[in-house]
């Protein structure tokens, strides 16, 4: 967790939510989503709108450098409403 995702979920405890179990953060569906992709460790990605902010979630799962399996890291990025698609060749 870093500083700007303290922030983000100041009310929910900041930092102290580290070393908590994430699934208690999440009401169902969520939970139930998060349960599946955590089980099958594939990532997951998609875009949100909340307050007024577009953003882009990035899940993906996380492998110790021994190759195990440690659960999942998260990018959330903020990003405008109208952004250029460039295709390259």
């Amino acid at each position: 967790m870093n500083d700007k995702a303290a922030k983000t979920f100041e009310k929910d405890g900041g930092y102290k939510l580290i070393g908590m179990n994430m699934l208690d953060c999440h009401p169902d569906p969520a939970r139930e989503k998060t349960e599946r992709l955590l089980a099958a460790q594939v990532k997951n990605v998609y875009t949100i709108e909340k307050n007024g902010v577009k953003k882009m979630i990035f899940q993906s799962p996380w492998y110790k450098e021994s190759g195990t399996y440690a659960g999942f890291v998260e990018l959330s990025l903020e990003i405008p409403f109208e952004m250029p698609h460039f295709i390259r060749t």
